[in-house]
């Protein structure tokens, strides 16, 4: 019901050309940036969509997005985004990105500047330099000590399975073996998910669409 109620909410919205921000989870001050975008900037519906992703990647929204938190099993801390212009059709997306804070203006600058859907690692921080973003590094106190702290309880909780030695009180390395293991997800709490989604609806009528988050927590790198 929800969706299709959201779905008929975005139909009556767009036929009225009225601007509307919807965004997951409760982040007020990405949503109210963007809303400003909309109705006193007088932004289209994609400025709308990185304005409120780009507020929420500054405020380290729950640790899920933005620097400084969520680091993988390596101890770094990487970066996804996506957005979607939904008047021309195209995407542009960011995996996996080192040293760039504003990974939804990376996704940006890859729908508007390339023919690409997707870049990743270093050299997509390399494309983000190349476009005039600036690089910083992605790791903090916090994402330090929390690595710390996964290492000291034997890399709990992880994302291996059918592996030696046991992934549930080992860190490894791993090696494939031929046995089952209980779901990956039975250790998962909130705090693996919770990123931002954001919606957003022009008074042209004109909808995007867009995700930033540092992904799961511990996450196997790449």
């Amino acid at each position: 019901m929800v969706p299709i109620l959201l779905l008929n909410i975005l139909v009556f919205v767009c036929g009225d050309k009225t601007p509307i921000v919807v965004t997951t989870w409760s982040y007020p001050n990405a949503t109210k940036a963007a809303w400003i975008e909309l109705t006193q900037n007088h932004g289209n519906a994609v400025d709308a969509v990185v304005t409120g992703c780009s507020a929420c990647e500054t405020a380290q929204c729950r640790g899920a997005v933005g620097f400084g938190s969520k680091p993988d099993e390596a101890g770094n801390t990487t970066l996804d985004a996506m957005i979607m212009d939904g008047k021309t059709m195209d995407v542009g997306a960011v995996g996996c990105l080192t040293n760039t804070k504003s990974a939804i203006a990376v996704a940006k600058a890859v729908m508007k500047y390339t023919k690409h859907t997707l870049l990743v690692g270093e050299k997509a921080s390399r494309f983000a330099a190349d476009m005039g973003l600036e690089l910083s590094s992605l790791s903090s106190s916090k994402s330090e000590s929390q690595y710390s702290e996964w290492k000291q309880k034997n890399c709990q909780p992880n994302f291996w399975e059918n592996v030696t030695p046991d992934p549930s009180s080992s860190c490894g390395p791993y090696h494939p073996v031929n046995t089952t293991t209980s779901s990956i997800m039975d250790n998962i709490d909130i705090d693996n998910h919770d990123t931002i989604a954001m919606l957003a609806v022009d008074q042209n009528g004109d909808i995007s669409s867009g995700t930033s988050t540092n992904g799961l927590n511990h996450k196997i790198p790449g």
